[in-house]
């Protein structure tokens, strides 16, 4: 048997295995028991990271579509076409008539390539990936008021906290090793307030669980603020000496009384209260969000006001304490430190500056590189559909089960000019491609992820890829060969991040040889930087931290006559964001084998329908047929449905409404209309 040291490949916890084969196939794992996030634990999800490597529908051979089928090609002719497409699209309709979809669950090095790739050979910076649809929001919201927008604290750091306030998470689903660690501190002391309407497991061990309505955050939050402010609990200290524009939020939460906040939210006013008074009086507090709080129409604005709670009590920048938005993919994170995104480079570095792209050209070998910020991957739909963008090279995502209002977005896929799909298995993205390219998984490949905690950690490969199958950055460094451009021809991953330690001052000190046994959190800004475990310790990263008021807005679309409920979507313990790896392992697929919606027992009362009955669930952009779970985890008027089932997709439902700041869709909150099937 053989044991190989890797990485997780789903959730941003980063826990860490060996992956144990024998003649080169894999058999099963052993957790890392000196890890110091997952401490020789795993969910189920990480015992069976194994499963899916070897199954009989992995890609193994690049496919071309010809008189409208796929069919096998060889890699020299698919890498000749993709460049001969790309290059003909841009000819006829411009640069920036291409866009390039990077992936949270390739490598550091990976999207870094992919970055350069769209940047300095294709020219555009047409460049996103999937943070636009889970933490563009935490991106936009805490740069503006931290200056950085990470995770401030260490996953550590939740044992050694007083509160605990979770909003917008299921932990234990989402992230089952930090919600372990919340439930034990929750046992050993730790007082705990969950504010979710859905009675989720942490909930149980709550002292206080705050069910109000979805997309009432801000309402809730600024409630709680105004209640610290009024009783005289806030941090002065902190607030004279750490912070600025405290009194424009002091001015802005005024009004939003307990009462007020208790009619926006549908809470009492005096679990309002008591929620201030708990938080305030701690100590130590700690903030753990996720895209409850994030995918909303007005998301950014939740973010401003869980930064400006934190810094109001003084929980910034100490053991315990800190603003921990919990990362959805193994590399979430990274994707978005390298630059993965239309208007930064790696390590946050604007591409608007004259003086960076400076740096960045004469490093990559080039005169010039694009000066306007690229398009959002969710706003390059619909630029799509007008026409504006004619062709996408989408890395390791599937945005047609991820993508909000599924029938748009198959719609603008279909139209493309050119789409190109590199993926591990045929998504239902890869079957509308025009050229697919297949690709290496986590297990057969060289490189790093960083995850939720800003801690960066070597891949490493355990067995072979599959037939013709290629490490994605294998493949991207020979389309840019093929495409004329020779700075991209590497010894292996190291060299690659020599080069992102070289342009990347959060990644300065940064290097294979340093990252044994447990990697190093940045920002590591040399050689002989330890990493930083916790953030704006003596500072903020913009100096000053910044109150943000927020003013309540409420969802874009409201449940009416004709679609009287709300819909909220999530994911389940056994399945993880699309279901191309998980439905593909038989024990994870067994336990959760079909999709369903959740709904009170009052509504199902109210509607005649019964626990397993078969649904019709039906939005403004479309429908699905589900099954029915009548429960008590959700309050009556909303019900819940996971996205991870192609045949009962919850994104055929979910309305494309996007936050301004962030361009991230409204996910959390739409109005459907719930029947049963004869």
């Amino acid at each position: 048997m053989k044991r190989t040291l890797t990485v997780c490949p789903y959730c941003g916890t980063g826990c860490t295995f060996y992956l144990v084969s024998h003649d080169g196939r894999l058999v099963g794992v052993e957790p890392s028991a000196t890890h110091p996030v997952s401490r020789g634990g795993l969910c189920v999800k990480g015992w069976n990271a194994f499963a899916f490597v070897h199954h009989p529908d992995r890609l193994t051979t690049p496919l071309v579509r010809r008189n409208g089928v796929l069919q096998p090609a060889s890699w020299d002719e698919a890498l000749e076409l993709v460049v001969e497409r790309l290059y003909s699209v841009q000819k006829k309709h411009g640069l920036d008539a291409v866009m390039f979809a990077s992936s949270a669950k390739a490598t550091n090095e990976e999207n870094y390539l992919l970055m350069k790739l769209a940047r300095a050979v294709f020219g555009t910076n047409n460049i996103d990936h999937c943070a636009r649809l889970c933490h563009s929001s935490t991106v936009t919201g805490l740069a503006e008021t931290f200056g950085s927008g990470a995770m401030t604290n260490s996953i550590s750091c939740f044992d050694q906290a007083d509160v605990i306030l979770v909003i917008g998470s299921n932990t234990t689903e989402q992230h089952p090793l930090i919600g372990s660690r919340i439930l034990n501190a929750a046992r050993n002391g730790t007082r705990l307030i969950v504010a979710d309407n859905r009675r989720i497991r942490l909930s149980r061990h709550a002292e206080l669980h705050l069910r109000h309505r979805n997309g009432s955050d801000v309402a809730l939050l600024n409630g709680i603020m105004h209640v610290i402010i009024a009783e005289g609990l806030e941090n002065r200290e902190f607030i004279a000496t750490r912070t600025e524009n405290y009194a424009a939020l002091a001015e802005a939460v005024t009004d939003w009384t307990p009462e007020r906040a208790a009619a926006a939210t549908g809470l009492e006013a005096g679990e309002i209260v008591a929620a201030a008074r708990l938080f305030a009086g701690a100590e130590r507090g700690m903030i753990a969000y996720s895209m409850g709080i994030t995918q909303h129409s007005h998301g950014v604005d939740n973010v401003r006001c869980i930064a400006a709670l934190a810094m109001l009590t003084g929980n910034v920048g100490r053991p315990g304490t800190g603003v921990n938005p919990l990362r959805g993919q193994n590399n979430v994170q990274g994707g978005c430190d390298m630059g993965a995104l239309p208007d930064l480079y790696s390590g946050y570095q604007k591409v608007s500056d004259p003086q960076l792209r400076d740096k960045f050209a004469r490093a990559w070998g080039v005169t010039s590189l694009p000066a306007e910020p690229g398009l959002p991957l969710t706003r390059a739909m619909n630029a799509a559909s007008t026409g504006v963008l004619q062709g996408m090279f989408i890395m390791g995502e599937n945005p047609m089960l991820s993508d909000p209002d599924q029938g748009h977005a198959r719609k603008v896929l279909k139209n493309l000019e050119l789409l190109v799909v590199q993926d591990i298995f045929l998504t239902e993205t890869a079957l509308l491609a025009d050229i697919v390219l297949p690709a290496a998984c986590y297990a057969e490949k060289e490189g790093t992820f960083t995850n939720t905690e800003r801690r960066v950690q070597r891949v490493r490969k355990a067995v072979e890829p599959p037939g013709a199958a290629r490490a994605d950055g294998e493949i991207i460094c020979d389309i840019a060969l093929r495409a004329g451009y020779r700075g991209m021809c590497y010894s292996g991953p190291d060299a690659i991040m020599g080069e992102i330690a070289g342009l990347t001052p959060i990644y300065g000190g940064i290097g294979y040889d340093r990252l044994d046994p447990h990697g190093l959190q940045w920002p590591c800004p040399d050689r002989s930087h330890p990493g930083t475990p916790i953030l704006h310790m003596e500072r903020f990263t913009r100096g000053l931290g910044r109150f943000s008021p927020a003013l309540y807005r409420p969802p874009a679309e409201l449940p009416d006559e004709q679609y009287p409920m709300v819909l909220t979507t999530g994911r389940t313990y056994f399945h993880w964001h699309t279901g191309t790896m998980t439905r593909r392992t038989h024990l994870l697929d067994r336990e959760e084998p079909r999709s369903f919606i959740e709904l009170h027992p009052d509504d199902a009362a109210r509607l005649g329908i019964s626990h397993r009955d078969r649904l019709l669930v039906s939005s403004r952009r479309g429908e699905v047929r589900t099954e029915a779970r009548v429960t008590t985890m959700v309050i009556p008027g909303v019900v819940f449905m996971p996205f991870h089932f192609t045949e009962g997709a919850a994104n055929a439902l979910t309305n494309n409404a996007l936050d301004p700041e962030s361009s991230i869709p409204e996910f959390k909150v739409c109005a459907v209309r719930v029947e049963k099937l004869p």
